[in-house]
């Protein structure tokens, strides 16, 4: 006999075998390492700490000596004190101060001085203008205030043309004058290449790597790390750099962490060796003695198994064909189960479907006897098709449950259907034709009337919907389609009820109900509906109590229509952007209770209501507050008389360099926004318009009649100098203001 059964139990210990050696190794390996980790972190992090503090104390020294030196430097506050404009000596000491700070440390790339008030900028060579200067986008983040107080992320620095490429450095903003002035700020840049030379002289960088990372993760420079250093090394200790907002992760690379760890105790080879000759001794004992009972067993087959060994010609091993004959039968039967299950499932789907969809109705009730869990189908029995909804499906029940929780409720609230239809007499057969549908057949008995009927669908609904409120917390909508004589007509039932479905706003309760032979009643055209919300808002904007009338009959207009939830969504959305286009202008205040916001607000909690009333009463108390704040405003003050003030005002005031529209909204309590719709308005002219006419026409009296210079005429008619005078003039008129002069003198007889 072969002894298969022997060799096969003898070679299932070696894994126990292999598994206990490398487990000691494993032991003695990780007890060397651990020790050999310990002290190459702690190393690591004490060259990463005087690493960390030597850029820190650096930077930190370049910051307070510029600081030190600027603070002491006359020149730099007698340009901030005189505003009208800086001698050429004092820009000039600025720009040689700069110089000498930018040459006292290899570590600064560039210093510049930008003045808020003049929008000029003082580099090492001198006076430069923003619009040319190759820094100009950061000094206009520096404006905009978008950057926050400190060191700046790195960035790329372009030098200009004495710079080939851009390079990269880290930025501080300095408020001047020192220490929290508002009036300019100087720009320090260091360069990034002297901080990654340190960094690289203070690595190693055949044995460690160190990655430098700012606030957002990214990483700003590797010193020492490629690409497969970055897959395959260690990091053993991360520091922080406060001042610049750093990360600076550093540790050993591949191959180095414990290559020079080779010596292993003695001790853990012997311990190893008596291990492993223990293992082998125990194991041939056990296999011995385990082998006896299955040699006895292995006779008593091969007793059985004898023919088919001697017609085979050929000894096999046992246990591969009793295993595979074993293993062959298990895999037929479990498959030809799940696909029989599968087979009847989808089978049932696709008739449940085909029935709700009047397709494919040949030979239905012998489908319907087969798959259905009916008792008794003809084709003259008479249906009914339920729909059912779980109400607030996406923030309700999807919130509050995992996804096998719904799956376990769904299928409870299929048991608790069939529970209560046999209770009421009635058959039922449920589908879940969408996440939160579930269509409900009905199948009558032959002794009850149609009447009968429909009070047991209802009244199973009615229980349904109770029973799953109060034991599941799941809230349930139902609409119950007509009676539907014979399995042809299970498509207009089903049509039915999800009729009632799209009108959940227009149900009485959470059930409702599609009566037989109801046709359906025409929609009035979406004209008629706008007409009706253009003259609510026209009430509404003539400060008129009627717009509550006009409000009602557009409701009573979805109700006695029968219009769908989403429709009657749609158009109060569109009453609402109507109104707000007409009123929001009238102030502030109407501007931000008719705010994109608010009005998201009022329809979120408008889609949220349970009926049609609740919309209503939802929509008129917003409505009835938002009408209070117009009437307020609209009450204030006269608008004929409110504007024919503001244009006495303009007509007073247009040679006053403040005038503006936060000026006349100041001056008058008004928006400014409405300040500028009201004078469109009446004047049909923008007040900018209005005013530059003003100031103009002003202009051309003073060229005539005087002999003023520019600047003198800029300043009497608004402007702040000659040079914006001259643009606007000739934008104007279309030509110079002096040539405008020499015209006029020259042919005084065509003055009007």
């Amino acid at each position: 006999m072969s002894r298969t059964w022997y060799y096969r139990l003898l070679f299932s210990y070696f894994p126990i075998f292999f598994l206990t050696v490398t487990i000691l190794i494993f032991i003695a390996f990780v007890f060397i390492n651990d020790i050999s980790r310990a002290e190459t972190k702690k190393a690591d992090r004490i060259s990463s700490s005087y690493l960390v503090d030597t850029l820190d104390h650096t930077i930190r020294d370049i910051e307070l000596s510029l600081m030190e030196t600027v603070q002491n430097d006359q020149a730099y506050r007698d340009y901030f004190n005189h505003r009208d404009g800086a001698n050429s000596e004092t820009v000039y000491s600025i720009a040689q101060s700069l110089r000498e700070l930018t040459s006292s440390s290899s570590w600064i790339e560039s210093i510049y001085l930008y003045d808020n008030m003049n929008k000029s900028i003082v580099t090492v060579s001198g006076p430069r203008d923003v619009e040319s200067f190759s820094d100009k986008a950061w000094v206009e983040q520096t404006v905009s205030g978008k950057l926050s107080p400190g060191w700046q992320p790195v960035r790329e620095y372009d030098g200009g043309i004495i710079q080939r490429a851009p390079i990269r450095v880290v930025t501080v903003n300095k408020d001047m004058p020192l220490p929290f002035g508002s009036q300019g700020t100087l720009v320090i840049n260091i360069k990034m290449s002297s901080i990654e030379q340190t960094v690289d002289n203070m690595v190693n960088g055949q044995l460690s790597f160190m990655t430098i990372s700012n606030r957002d993760g990214q990483v700003v420079y590797n010193a020492h790390l490629d690409d497969e250093d970055a897959t395959e090394g260690r990091v053993l200790n991360t520091l922080t750099l406060d001042r610049l907002g750093w990360t600076l992760s550093s540790g050993i690379k591949a191959g180095n962490l414990f290559g020079w760890v080779s010596v292993i105790s003695y001790v853990w080879v012997v311990i190893a060796i008596v291990t492993v000759v223990s293992a082998i001794i125990y194991i041939i004992y056990v296999t011995r003695r385990n082998y006896k009972p299955i040699q006895i067993i292995m006779n008593r087959i091969e007793a059985h198994q004898i023919r088919t060994l001697e017609d085979s010609g050929s000894r096999k091993d046992e246990m591969k064909m009793i295993d595979g004959a074993l293993e062959n039968l298990i895999n037929h039967m479990m498959d030809y189960d799940d696909k029989k299950r599968e087979n009847v499932l989808l089978q049932r789907s696709k008739l449940f479907n085909s029935l709700l969809h009047g397709e494919h109705l040949d030979q239905a009730a012998a489908r319907l006897e087969e798959l259905s869990p009916f008792d008794t189908v003809g084709e003259s029995s008479r249906f009914a098709v339920v729909v059912g909804e779980i109400n607030r499906y996406e923030k309700g029940f999807q919130e509050l449950y995992t996804r096998g929780e719904q799956n376990t409720l769904k299928f409870a609230l299929m048991n608790v259907l069939q529970e209560l239809s046999r209770n009421k007499g009635v058959q039922c057969w449920a589908e879940w034709v969408s996440a939160e549908r579930v269509a409900i057949l009905f199948l009558s008995t032959e002794d009850s009337s149609e009447h009968d009927m429909t009070g047991q669908i209802r009244d199973v609904a009615e229980d349904c919907r109770f029973w799953v409120d109060q034991n599941l917390r799941i809230s349930l909508s139902f609409g119950i389609g007509p009676i539907a004589d014979g399995i042809g007509a299970i498509r207009e039932s089903y049509t039915g009820a999800e009729a009632v479905m799209h009108r959940k706003w227009l149900m009485n309760g959470d059930v409702g109900l599609a009566e037989s032979g109801e046709k359906s009643k025409p929609l009035i055209e979406t004209y008629t509906y706008l007409q009706m919300i253009a003259d609510f808002v026209k009430r509404f904007r003539m400060s008129s109590g009627q717009w509550r009338e006009e409000l009602e009959e557009i409701f009573a207009a979805f109700e006695r229509n029968m219009l769908p939830d989403e429709d009657i969504q749609s158009l109060i959305q569109a009453m609402l952007q109507m109104l707000s286009r007409e009123v929001a202008l009238m102030s502030d205040e109407l501007q931000e209770k008719l705010s994109e916001d608010n009005m998201n607000k009022w329809l979120k909690s408008i889609e949220e209501a349970a009926a049609l009333a609740d919309v209503k009463a939802l929509l008129f108390e917003d409505l009835t507050d938002l009408f209070r704040t117009y009437v307020s405003v609209t009450e204030t003050k006269s608008y004929k008389a409110m504007v024919n003030e503001m244009k006495s005002y303009i007509e007073e005031q247009f040679a006053n360099p403040d005038l503006s529209l936060k000026h006349l909204s100041d001056r008058f309590q008004i928006s400014g926004k409405h300040a500028s719709y009201l004078f469109k308005t009446e004047f049909n002219m923008k007040f900018v318009d209005f005013v530059t006419e003003l100031r103009m026409k002003e202009t051309e009296r003073l060229l005539r009649s005087t002999d003023l210079a520019l600047q003198d005429i800029a300043l009497k008619v608004g402007y702040a100098n000659g040079i914006t005078l001259g643009r606007v003039f000739k934008r104007v008129t279309g030509i110079t203001p002096g040539d405008y002069r020499r015209a006029k003198r020259e042919h005084p007889a065509d003055e009007s």
